[in-house]
């Protein structure tokens, strides 16, 4: 395991599989690792896909979901296979992936700056077309709220997560963040679903022109935020996995309760890479679902963890200006912290 460290926060890198199983600021635990990481069971069945053995904190997806064009493992090669350490110091650490998929160098720098832990991935080389995403998830025992950057539509897949287990009804295409349920009822996205034992997925496609995309947790009983960063022109979709208790087979077994996955991708959803490659409703708003390899490419990625201020419910606005990142309430009160504006240039 390969341990950074930067104030109050410390963070792990498991480079068997490439993804972040810890990460501690202070005594906040933003991310959510699967029960089952250290089960003897689990780990020596290999009929699961090792990413989903080995499922904890976030990882990067190339291509995400199924690999339906070379029958590659879920998520792809990049979570399912060694990274090599390059180079390692205190608070930042640069790995490449063994692997080379499609023909792809790939190489990941996690660094850790106070309670924010930098992502950048660097891919260069090989040939076709790719999906990819970030797969970071969170874990809430009571619940919580979501708070998002403008969205032009909400979407949900043709297809569920696991059969009868879906809360929100499928093949949607909504110009708000209002989905209708598959009882007639309608659901604010920004609510969890805590209450209801489902597995669901949405897709939001970001706002024509935005400049930087954000997510906003608040998680009740944790009493924090994570806030996810994105740079829209290269991932300009955010999917939410919500998975709270719905898949009753191994290794889930209804205890994979409260957890959500704010994936910022280039995708179409969960519907496959063969889909995504193809004219699709992604597409149609104008925005890419796949990425074609051979140019290198730089996918940029950040995540914030704070305590969440006395009285706050919803975050309207999240700016990056001077290095400094500012959050701004429904009510108009402000939080700030700083950041290094260059990820972003």
């Amino acid at each position: 395991m390969i341990r950074l460290a930067h104030g109050d926060a410390v963070v792990e890198i498991d480079p068997a599989v490439g993804n972040i199983p810890l990460w501690r600021v202070g005594g906040r635990v933003p991310l959510h690792s699967a029960p089952w990481r250290d089960e003897a069971e689990v780990q020596a069945d290999e009929s699961l896909p090792l990413v989903n053995r080995r499922l904890a904190g976030d990882f990067l997806c190339m291509p995400f979901g199924a690999d339906d064009v070379e029958d590659g493992p879920i998520h792809g090669l990049p979570a399912n296979t060694p990274w090599e350490t390059v180079a390692q110091d205190v608070s930042q650490a640069t790995l490449r992936l063994l692997a080379t998929p499609r023909g792809a160098t790939v190489t990941k720098k996690v660094q850790l700056v106070g309670p924010v832990l930098l992502q950048t991935h660097v891919i260069e080389g090989g040939a076709g077309e790719v999906t990819l995403a970030h797969h970071p998830m969170a874990r809430m025992a009571e619940g919580g709220r979501l708070s998002f950057s403008p969205k032009r539509a909400a979407l949900t897949d043709p297809n569920p997560q696991y059969e009868g287990h879906n809360l929100w009804a499928l093949n949607q295409l909504r110009g708000d963040l209002h989905l209708d349920r598959e009882d007639g009822g309608q659901w604010d996205l920004r609510d969890y679903p805590a209450g209801h034992a489902v597995e669901d997925f949405a897709i939001l496609v970001e706002a024509r022109d935005a400049r930087l995309g954000w997510t906003v947790l608040m998680r009740n009983a944790e009493d924090d935020m994570l806030v996810v960063l994105k740079d829209p022109r290269v991932l300009p979709v955010t999917m939410l996995w919500i998975s709270n208790g719905g898949r009753d087979f191994s290794p889930w077994n209804g205890r994979h309760r409260g957890v959500i996955g704010i994936e910022d991708g280039c995708a179409a959803g969960g519907v496959g890479l063969k889909a995504a490659m193809a004219e699709n409703r992604v597409s149609a708003f104008g925005v890419p679902t796949t990425l074609d390899l051979g140019p290198r490419h730089v996918i940029r990625h950040a995540m914030v963890s704070l305590p969440r201020p006395p009285g706050w419910s919803e975050v309207v606005s999240v700016a990056l200006a001077d290095d400094t990142l500012t959050l701004t309430e429904r009510g108009g009160a402000t939080v700030s912290v700083p950041f290094p504006a260059e990820h972003f240039a």
